[in-house]
């Protein structure tokens, strides 16, 4: 730390996890350059300025981002709901006394929609559910499709709507999906969620070991995981954000992990590690094997397809994908996403409504499982309301660490005459380090620059940005 920018003995100067005067016990400072760790100087007393000084810069610089995440993803949790209130008139019909055949269905939404080329049919589950057609149609967007609803026992169009991806979320889940993806923004907006996804666990993780290390330094152990009770102003706050964020922790490197497999660069990377591993989820063939019996150019229907698949127990909630060519199968896929998974898909032949070829999710991967549960559970689907209160209690949990985190900087400002809040942790913390600390830390930037590429590249602009800053105040530049 240069002398330069120590600071003031009157002013509260700690970081996150150090509340200035309030604390009589001074933390430990780095031992000097080059020199390994003695009796009294551990590798954590080494690195403890260099990760306060990083989560104090991440945490003031990247968690806006976080919060419009956090933010857009607590409502996205409760659009299930909030889109069957919204969309009911599509979604429900009233009780009849027998179903007509679903190929007459499909022809009533075919005939509501001429404009439309024919995809996919998700049959009511419920007595009470519309049947739902899915086609592609021209000026709709990418993993967009148009849904025409029919009354299953009438035939009745109740009406057409947009849907989208494989969940197919309708107009008012999609418009807050795709706030939290990517601000209605396209690709470029992805970017803002790839970063608050890739610096998150980073954050956490350097805010869990900082209040973890503080307290048992105290040899209070119950204090990690409770506030204090007897605190005041901004230790009090400070116990708070330390408290909560403990708790909060493996829910969010869990959100941040799974988050990240729907990301641009690094969701690129990943799905690259799943395909070198054969970590791939299984697909069943789009093609009728070769020395099939089924007559060329003869269609079985889709009612009988339908059938097929049911007696190999495809069951539940299910959609039927229609062949794209000649010699392609019908697919149909389960759909439930709750616990226990149901995900099995059979592929059958459109000529003789034979199963072709069928894929369980009991034969999944174990990464393949995970991935799906794991991208389910992140979604508030695995486990139902119980998933969705969950992600509730974590999003308000990390949405109060960062209020609190802002708050602390507000009171760990000058009380008399000079910088509007309170200053960051002091320079020369790079530099304190011994050469092998230095070493260890660079090879682990690269590596998780190199799978998160948002995360290096605003790394390295970060530093950019501290350099310059440091020349600005003082004449030359001063990295860490």
């Amino acid at each position: 730390m240069s002398t330069d920018d120590r600071p003031s003995p009157t002013v509260p100067s700690g970081p996150p996890d150090s509340p200035g005067q309030q604390d009589p016990q001074p933390a430990p400072g780095p031992a000097p350059a080059g020199k390994g760790p003695t009796s009294s100087t551990s590798a954590w007393s080494l690195l403890r300025p260099l990760v306060l000084r990083l989560h104090f810069y991440a945490g003031v610089l990247v968690a806006p981002f976080i919060f419009v995440a956090a933010l857009s993803g607590l409502l996205y949790v409760w659009t299930p709901q909030l889109e069957e209130v919204v969309h009911r008139h599509e979604l429900y019909v009233p009780v009849g006394d027998e179903r007509l055949p679903l190929r007459e269905q499909v022809a009533a939404a075919e005939e509501a929609l001429p404009a439309g080329t024919l995809r996919a049919v998700r049959p009511g589950e419920g007595p009470s559910d519309t049947t739902r057609v899915l086609f592609d149609l021209d000026g709709l967007g990418e993993s967009h499709r148009q849904a025409v609803f029919v009354d299953p026992y009438t035939g009745e169009v109740r009406g057409s709507l947009v849907s989208y991806g494989s969940s197919g979320a309708l107009p008012v889940r999609t418009w807050i999906d795709l706030l939290h993806r990517n601000l209605h923004m396209g690709d470029v907006g992805r970017v803002y969620s790839e970063l608050a996804a890739s610096w998150m666990w980073l954050i956490a993780a350097g805010g869990a070991a900082l209040w973890v290390a503080r307290r048992r330094r105290r040899k209070r152990v119950r204090g990690v995981l409770l506030p204090e009770p007897t605190a005041r102003g901004l230790r009090r706050t400070l116990s708070f954000h330390g408290a909560i964020g403990v708790w909060a922790l493996a829910g969010l490197f869990f959100l941040s992990a799974t988050g990240l497999t729907w990301s641009q660069f690094a969701g690129e990377n990943v799905a690259g590690i799943r395909a070198a591993l054969a970590w791939e989820t299984p697909s069943v063939t789009a093609e009728v094997p070769a020395g099939s019996d089924g007559p060329i150019g003869v269609d079985v229907g889709v009612d009988r397809v339908l059938e097929s698949a049911r007696a190999f127990d495809v069951d539940g909630r299910v959609e039927v994908v229609y062949p794209v060519a000649d010699g392609a199968t019908y697919t149909v896929s389960e759909l439930d996403k709750r616990w226990p998974t149901s995900a099995d898909a059979v592929a059958v032949d459109p000529g003789t409504g034979a199963v072709v070829d069928e894929v369980r999710f009991s034969d999944y991967p174990l990464m393949a499982k995970f991935s799906r549960w794991g991208i389910d559970a992140h979604m508030g689907l695995l486990f139902g309301v119980a998933n969705q209160v969950v992600l509730t209690a974590l999003m308000l949990g990390l949405l109060t660490v960062m209020v609190l985190g802002y708050r602390m900087w507000w009171q760990r400002r000058p009380t008399g005459r000079g910088p509007a809040l309170g200053r960051a942790p002091g320079r020369g913390t790079w530099k304190a380090l011994p050469w092998w600390l230095k070493a260890i830390v660079a090879v682990a930037a690269v590596a998780v620059g190199w799978l998160m590429p948002v995360l290096g590249v605003s790394l390295v602009l970060f530093l950019v940005v501290d350099a310059l800053l440091g020349r600005l105040r003082f004449g030359t530049v001063k990295t860490d």
